[in-house]
């Protein structure tokens, strides 16, 4: 189907002059700088934070750019992915009229930002194995459906969707199709951002929060076209990503090769976890997992959770959520971890079969 970006924005985002900043209006980085109503003294810090950083983060881009195989112009970095989800709803989504979506189980704020941002929400359950019904979700789609969310590696379910499902909705759908990536590093599968050629209605979503290990700085990015990023750049907040989150980024790219030696420690205590929570009698199943966690079914696993917790075993109560019942969410730890989490698992669920 065609593609009309002009059709799906807003036509008061269309219209819109963007607030320009100091640092659009001069990008040297030379000179007596007295336009920004910024401390000349420096800062109450040891470091110098009293100057506003770079509005598009152009060096972490184009550092971002060499590892990810995408050109600068077509990122969009934001605080965490959340800032790229709330700017789309903004951008295309006209309140009280259009709708979006998704795909439950799935990520949690795609239907708050559709909340905040007054959108209807149109939900098409994955099957009962964690897959797409792409026939559905296509036949779900009216002349108000601006995007669909779709999460692979799926979270809460950890498995990833079906690659052809995906397409067949890219190909069949006029609006735009997000697809995020944000546990992608622990999978191996391709990434979407292949396709951004091919496909002017794809968004994709990936976070540094998750494998980087980068979660107190939130950064998230979002690539498309440039059109796409264009107007997400148009909507953003001046400096929303912090110079100290730039200088800290950019600074850990120059170290890839953890990345991927933290990514294999992780995904070989996951596969460890795997079987050793096979042996323990009372789990009923440990579902397939392309991510860093790992969903996992026990007998009434609301009450396992609060027991847990008083043992100071932190995981999550996925129990409530769409074809999760009786699932608990836990997170890969350290070997450490994972292995205190399993006794005290185990203890739970032993006492549990005693009642």
């Amino acid at each position: 189907m065609a593609f009309d970006l002009s059709k799906l924005l807003r036509p008061h985002i269309a219209a819109l002059k963007p607030y320009s900043s100091a640092r659009d209006e001069y990008t040297g980085k030379e000179g007596v700088f007295l336009d920004a109503n910024e401390n000349p003294l420096g800062s109450i810090t040891r470091e110098a934070f009293n100057r506003y950083p770079d509005p598009y983060q152009m060096a972490l881009k184009t550092r971002l750019s060499q590892i990810k195989k995408v050109p600068a112009e077509n990122m969009f970095l934001g605080n965490g992915s959340d800032e790229a989800i709330d700017l789309l709803f903004r951008a295309f989504c006209r309140p009280g009229m259009d709708n979006v979506i998704i795909l439950p189980p799935t990520y949690g704020m795609y239907e708050v930002s559709a909340g905040i941002n007054d959108t209807r929400v149109v939900k098409v359950p994955l099957s009962t194995d964690f897959q797409i019904r792409e026939d559905e979700v296509l036949q779900a789609v009216d002349a108000h459906t601006k995007i669909i969310f779709i999460c692979s590696p799926n979270n809460p379910s950890g498995n990833k969707l079906h690659r052809d499902a995906i397409y067949k909705i890219l190909k069949g759908f006029d609006g735009l199709l997000v697809v995020d990536e944000a546990y992608i590093d622990f999978s191996d599968e391709p990434s979407f951002c292949e396709e951004l050629d091919r496909f002017p209605n794809l968004l994709v979503l990936q976070t540094l929060s998750k494998a980087w290990g980068l979660a107190a700085l939130r950064l998230g990015m979002a690539y498309a076209s440039r059109e796409i990023i264009a107007i997400l750049n148009k909507i953003k907040p001046p400096y929303n990503v912090s110079g100290l989150t730039q200088q800290t980024v950019l600074q850990a790219m120059g170290n890839m090769d953890k990345l991927g030696g933290m990514v294999q420690d992780i995904l070989k205590q996951k596969e460890k976890l795997i079987k050793d929570l096979g042996k323990i009698s009372r789990v009923e199943k440990v579902f397939p997992s392309q991510s860093n966690f790992l969903l996992v079914k026990v007998p009434d696993a609301h009450k396992v959770y609060q027991q847990l917790i008083g043992k100071k075993i932190i995981v999550r109560d996925r129990s409530k959520v769409q074809h999760c019942d009786d699932c608990l969410r836990i997170t890969v730890g350290t070997e450490g971890e994972n292995k205190r989490m399993l006794q005290a698992l185990n203890e739970v669920l032993e006492a549990q079969a005693n009642d």
